[in-house]
């Protein structure tokens, strides 16, 4: 049986190849489109990969959709690192966009990249779930998923109240799960199959994948990282650490991944995978 880290490397090396032949190239956009997708741990990537081999879907056909993920979330880290926003220097163990050329191209390249990701499923492999796809996807990445929850972490900065676990929780379900449950459900949209499940799993992996990002934050080391930590702390904002303490975050991720698995249990030994990967997220040092 294939294990977690095997299928993880494997979903890297595929998504960076097909990504080498379709990504527009040349000049300083491309060179930052590229820079902004290189050393990420593709883990979205991985799980369109990993959802679509278990719900009948070949790789040729999924890595499209797996590189799509893939470019929407190195979007949203471009922009999120600018001056305006995180302010960040240092992104996956490189300078950020803005760093390495100017904000300009750091806005475009993100734009760039969004509007690829798009360019990617609505191609005809895909038959009748172009649209699902397409449609998921911009609602997952927009007002109502990604972007939204990054407005709500934008505006709690400056908001006379720190928020509270129920708040946090939603801006976290929209900013870093809304893309998460997209990419666990694209196998069985391609299949035209049931997405319970798998939304399900998504749902209780991305919290936790977030929690896990704020132990990081707190605990983590920015060469290992790669990138800064500690910030929250600095700014003052309130997360599931400050709410919770580290021993009662790390034991709430803990639940969760527990649920994430339990979702899985339709699909029998076929999830393993799946399974294994929920609690790596919790046992990442990056």
């Amino acid at each position: 049986m294939t294990n977690f880290a095997q299928s993880l490397a494997e979903a890297q090396r595929t998504v960076a190849a097909r990504a080498a032949v379709v990504l527009p190239g040349g000049g300083v956009l491309g060179a930052a489109m590229v820079h902004a997708l290189h050393g990420g741990k593709t883990f979205r990537g991985f799980l369109v990969l990993e959802t679509a081999r278990i719900s009948g879907v070949s790789p040729a056909c999924a890595v499209d959709a797996a590189l799509a993920i893939e470019a929407v979330h190195a979007y949203s880290l471009v922009h999120d690192d600018l001056p305006c926003m995180d302010d960040d220097d240092l992104r996956r163990g490189l300078p950020t966009v803005h760093k390495k050329w100017d904000e300009a191209t750091a806005v475009l390249a993100g734009d760039a990249l969004l509007t690829f990701a798009f360019e990617l499923l609505a191609d005809a492999k895909f038959g009748a779930a172009v649209a699902p796809l397409v449609v998921s996807l911009a609602k997952a990445a927009g007002a109502g998923g990604m972007v939204g929850g990054q407005m709500m972490d934008i505006a709690a900065e400056t908001a006379a109240t720190p928020l509270t676990l129920t708040q946090i929780t939603e801006l976290q379900r929209l900013k870093t799960g809304k893309l998460i449950s997209w990419a666990a459900m694209a196998g069985p949209l391609m299949a035209g199959g049931n997405t319970a499940p798998l939304q399900e799993y998504a749902t209780a992996l991305g919290l936790a994948f977030q929690i896990a990002d704020d132990l990081l934050d707190v605990q983590g080391h920015a060469g290992t990282v790669g990138k800064a930590v500690g910030k929250d702390a600095a700014a003052g904002k309130a997360t599931f650490v400050t709410l919770l303490g580290q021993d009662g975050a790390a034991a709430r991720a803990r639940g969760l991944v527990e649920e994430a698995c339990e979702a899985l249990r339709c699909y029998g030994a076929e999830a393993a995978t799946l399974k294994q990967a929920a609690r790596f997220v919790i046992a990442r040092n990056k």
